[in-house]
């Protein structure tokens, strides 16, 4: 599907969780593994969010506690389900640092820790057809991200499930393997996603952040996705 005909969509029942996005794609961008403007950029930033960082400052973060209240309302363990901005937090916590993957990938984990969202990418040829942000019903197919076979798709989840009934992310806990984030990426689809605890103004702000980085450091033209 050309990128100009790509929509993005968020459903009544998923709105009436409280769930919150903003989308956009960008195409002809310039994925590398590092650049060393980032990695100087990386390390600030993650100096700053280190200072006042605990396992207390995470527990008790509204917004990290959103997601949380998310989970316990569609009755997931939140011990075995951590939204990925708060399992990168606790990475950052433990090591002082994130993991390595790619510039792209580097950059939308580096905008999560810093404002507590979570944000996720997804390579734009390998979705098919338009994206909903809905509620599973247990006939979807997902292939976790790094897994060597499909998972089963319980019904009551929320999850960004492509036309062709494909869970491109399960909750805002894992990835797919099919659309990742890749060196060969040109065109992604950028999700930054809130919660009930989460005002508008932040995702738009953290999306304008996104963008503005991607564009600093790998290029390409963007469109937002209006819902």
């Amino acid at each position: 599907m050309p990128s100009d005909q790509f929509r993005f969509h968020i459903s009544a029942a998923a709105q009436a969780l409280g769930l919150k996005a903003v989308c956009f794609v960008i195409e002809g961008v310039r994925n590398q593994q590092t650049d060393p403007g980032f990695e100087t950029l990386k390390a600030q930033t993650l100096a700053q969010v280190s200072k006042d960082l605990s396992s207390e400052a995470i527990q008790t973060d509204p917004i990290l506690s959103g997601f949380r209240a998310l989970h316990d309302a569609i009755g997931r363990s939140n011990r075995k389900n951590v939204a990925s901005p708060e399992s990168l937090l606790k990475l950052v916590l433990q090591t002082g640092g994130l993991p390595q993957v790619n510039l792209l990938v580097d950059i939308y984990n580096l905008v999560s820790v810093r404002t507590r969202l979570s944000l996720g990418a997804h390579d734009l040829r390998a979705i098919s057809g338009n994206v909903q942000l809905r509620l599973t019903d247990g006939s979807e197919t997902f292939w976790p991200m790094g897994s060597d076979k499909p998972k089963v798709v319980s019904p009551g989840e929320y999850a960004y499930i492509d036309d062709g009934h494909n869970v491109l992310c399960r909750l805002e806990v894992r990835q797919c393997e099919r659309t990742k984030i890749s060196l060969d990426t040109t065109d992604g689809f950028f999700i930054v996603q809130g919660n009930p605890a989460t005002p508008a103004d932040s995702l738009h702000e953290a999306a304008n952040e996104l963008l503005a980085l991607i564009k600093r450091f790998c290029g390409g033209q963007a469109r937002m996705l209006s819902e």
